[in-house]
């Protein structure tokens, strides 16, 4: 069998790999190799196991014979990747009334009886597929627990119980064989990441009993605690057991080191305590990784079963890899790619803990990541009127717009019907790290009744207490039991390593002062995108927004913005105060004007109260600037051409707020960005307009400021026309939302309410709208710069759409040759951990 690498003994040179056997053949032979007490085992391959599964068994009687005569055998599963999980583990193989015997007068016969029992349960249930139930009546710790199992087993499969070894063996191999091979297993594993033909190794190891005479039993044991990752032995251990029992709650389970709380095995057997932390220390060392020891003790003596990687939260993860990397360990660089940027994710937001019941009412679009809990609410007021009493809630909207930011800012949590990834409430969302699900299209919300009815039928009242998970698209009712956000130094440390050593910046996209507070405490290199239109929506601001749309004249309409301008400057001057040293690219009016006025009939009876006007006069207004599609109509540059009053009031607030932020700090050098462009003669009357503007500001304050004019290209036009406008421009930002939306020709707002089906179906690999579409918008892109920088070859070029916090749109951008990407300030983390784990594979590679 030596000469078989199919069927190999492992010992410290067998021919044995991670892809070829699995991970925890791989890892007993390391244990072999570091001469820990691991109890004889054979390996068999991937390919082994698939001719099992297809009838073609290996040599039996040559496996058998690799153990001492009479020896109980175990098998257990090896796939590559532990996540991937696998069949349970069959022990106690090659038991019958012979072995039951010997054992008897070794053991006991009590200990024997139920060594037999227990393989009799465990082969009628997982080997020969009967119904647990028919060992209910069964009372294992009976004298007669073991009759009763064999004559059920028999009444049920209608033959006797196997008693041959090797056919027990046989029967054991095929039926995990097969169970690996069956739909639901491989859509089990495929969902935990696992390729379609993932392979599954087997083990085959003699039993070390753990019942009998003398200091007998299992346990487990790791060096770390799994939730925090700090330094801590962990574990249980159960005397006169088997297996993991002493993890199924047994209260007979004793602590490993010494505890107040009861008996410990370091006061049971102190040298085989000691023995167990010093191989788990090597262990760690040697095998460059928290793991967690199976073992069990036959008669005081220590027999080391297995090696798994300690299982851990986000928290731990992230300090597990640090600490192995400061104790020298492992290299920083693989530390920071040991941490997955998800993991980055969930900590940086309050989770539904794992442990806790879940609900489920309604499913949607994950939007923005992270969990909260309140009560209903389905207005923006109700939202500030609870928040202002103190009570949590959940922001219950069709679909959100900028009139509900001041809502969202005072809620919990946001839970839409409609919208997509890149809808107005899950970029929002992500701005501000408010989690958010969207698109729950499968619950009804009515409200008119104020009433929220789940995908079961179950009836939800506004006041009534949800929890939306914006990291798994879950909505639960109820407050489950919550894990909180966990930022400590070690993630500071994993973040210094990652910025030593990636090539590309990160800026944060960030619309108010609380955003750009948190871009700057995730140490973003800047803001990318700085979306105005957000400032107008603030109290006291929005009834003079609509007194200058309601203005006739362009003189008024300078008169009504002559009172916006302060509240610009002020806007921008803590911006610029909050990111010192920092740049700064804020984008220009863009949304249509519509969006500022009420739809309703009551808010326009207030409107017109408040303008003094005669209601018909301000619905006449409201009609008239209607649109078909005001996506594509009259807003961004198209309102800076037609209404070129507000670009000039933007660009006189950020100019002096320059020259303000600057009088303390270091100089100021604003970058500007027109939005949706589509022609250079846009730009050119845009320039000259800011330009008219800054010269007045110098002269005025008789100071000169340097500033950088950009476009943000988000049009097909644009970034086929990019050699026409980069002369103009000192940078061009791609806004990949809307240039999506518009290659495409898919509403980011309705797609979600089909794109799981189109992704399920293969129309599209994924969502468009989440991972950038390298084919045919990264084709735009890559146009788009090709042609600016032919243009103009020092111009900088970057990404600040909501794709420049994915880490495969990341990887795009670096291949591409842009400067930076921006994203929203909670995926600043990500993206720079993202960006670190790239150029540390482009180096290995």
């Amino acid at each position: 069998m030596q000469n078989n690498p199919h069927t190999t003994l492992v010992t410290p040179k067998a021919p044995i790999a991670t892809d070829t056997h699995g991970g925890r053949a791989k890892c007993l032979q390391r244990l072999v190799r570091l001469d820990l007490p691991v109890p004889r085992t054979v390996a068999l391959s991937f390919e082994a196991v698939e001719r099992i599964a297809r009838g073609e068994m290996p040599d039996i009687p040559a496996i058998v014979s690799q153990f001492a005569e009479g020896a109980l055998l175990c098998v257990r599963p090896s796939s590559e990747d532990p996540d991937w999980g696998g069949p349970g583990a069959i022990l106690n193989i090659g038991m019958n009334a012979d072995r039951q015997a010997d054992l008897a007068a070794r053991l006991g016969a009590e200990a024997a009886e139920a060594i037999y029992t227990r393989f009799v349960q465990s082969y009628a249930v997982d080997v020969a597929r009967l119904d647990p139930d028919m060992f209910d009546d069964v009372r294992p710790e009976s004298a007669a627990g073991l009759k009763d199992s064999l004559y059920a087993y028999e009444a049920e499969y209608e033959e006797p119980f196997p008693t041959d070894p090797a056919e027990q063996l046989t029967a054991v191999l095929k039926s995990m064989a097969r169970a690996w091979d069956g739909t639901t297993a491989r859509l089990l594993r495929q969902a935990k990441g696992a390729p379609a033909d993932a392979g599954l190794g087997l083990v085959v190891q003699e039993m070390a009993l753990g019942l009998g005479s003398g200091e007998c039993g299992s346990g487990v044991l790791q060096l770390v605690n799994s939730e925090t990752g700090l330094p801590q032995i962990t574990g249980r251990y159960l005397s006169q057991s088997q297996g993991r029992d002493a993890l199924e709650g047994d209260a007979a389970a004793v602590y490993l080191s010494r505890d107040p709380r009861g008996p410990s095995l370091e006061e049971l057997v102190p040298d085989v305590f000691a023995r167990l932390r010093d191989h788990a220390s090597l262990m760690r060392e040697r095998l460059r990784e928290e793991m967690q020891l199976e073992f069990v003790l036959d008669n005081g003596a220590l027999h080391i079963l297995d090696g798994v990687r300690v299982a851990r939260s986000s928290q731990a993860a992230v300090r597990i890899a640090v600490r192995l990397a400061e104790d020298e360990i492992i290299p920083r660089a693989e530390a920071l790619m040991r941490v997955q940027p998800r993991t980055l994710s969930e900590l940086l937001h309050r989770q539904v803990s794992p442990a806790a019941r879940r609900d489920v009412i309604g499913t949607g679009i994950a939007a923005s990541p992270g969990a909260a809990t309140g009560q209903i609410v389905f207005s923006a007021a109700e939202a500030q009127a609870s928040a202002s009493r103190g009570e949590p809630c959940i922001l219950v909207r069709r679909e959100t717009s900028p009139e509900d930011i001041r809502g969202m800012h005072a809620a919990a949590g946001v839970l839409t019907e409609r919208g997509g990834i890149t809808s107005h409430a899950a970029v929002i969302g992500r701005g501000i790290g408010l989690p958010c699900v969207v698109g729950a299209s499968s619950m009804r919300f009515n409200r008119s009744q104020k009433q929220l009815i789940a995908e079961d039928g179950r009836v939800f009242q506004s006041g009534e207490v949800i929890t939306v998970d914006g990291t798994s698209g879950e909505v639960l009712a109820g407050a489950p039991e919550m894990r909180e956000a966990a930022l400590d130094e070690s993630f500071q440390q994993l973040m210094d390593w990652a910025d030593e050593l990636r090539d590309i910046d990160i800026r944060a996209n960030a619309d108010t002062p609380a955003d750009a507070q948190t871009a700057r405490n995730f140490n973003a290199q800047g803001i990318g995108l700085c979306r105005t239109e957000h400032m107008f929506f603030e109290t006291g601001r929005l009834t003079v927004m609509r007194e200058m749309i309601f203005a006739e004249t362009s003189q008024d309409r300078r008169a009504v913005l002559e009172r916006l301008l302060p509240m610009q400057r002020a806007d921008f001057t803590q911006l610029f105060r909050i990111m010192q040293g920092k740049p700064v690219c804020i984008r220009l009016f863009d949304p249509p004007l519509h969006e500022f006025l009420p739809t309703d009939r009551a808010g326009q009876r207030e409107l017109a109260e408040a303008l003094d006007l005669p209601l018909s006069d301000v619905t006449r207004r409201i009609s008239a600037m209607s649109e078909y599609n005001p996506m594509l109509g009259l807003r961004g540059v198209r309102l800076g051409v037609t209404v070129p009053e507000i670009y000039e009031m933007q660009a006189r607030a950020i100019f002096e707020a320059a020259l303000d932020a600057s009088e303390d700090g270091a100089p100021v050098v604003p970058e500007i960005m027109i939005p949706l462009v589509s022609a250079r003669r846009e730009v050119e009357l845009v320039k000259v307009a800011i330009d008219a503007v800054a010269a007045a500001v110098r002269s005025e304050r008789d100071c000169d400021f340097d500033f950088r004019l950009g476009v943000m290209v988000e049009t097909p036009r644009a970034a086929l026309r990019t050699a026409d406008i980069a002369p103009y421009c000192a940078f061009l930002s791609f806004g990949t939302n809307d240039l999506t939306q518009m290659a495409y020709g898919l509403s980011r707002d309705d797609a979600g309410r089909f794109m799981s089906d189109y992704v399920q179906q293969g129309v599209f690999p994924e969502d468009p709208f989440h991972v950038l579409d390298a084919e045919g918008v990264g084709e735009l892109l890559k146009i788009g710069a090709g042609r600016g920088r032919g243009a103009q070859p020092d111009i900088t070029l970057s990404v600040c759409g909501e794709h420049g916090g994915n880490p495969e749109s990341i990887s795009f951008c670096r291949d591409a040759g842009f400067d930076y990407v921006s994203c929203s300030p909670f995926r600043v983390p990500v993206a720079r951990l993202a960006a670190a784990q790239l150029a540390i594979s482009d180096k290995i590679s």
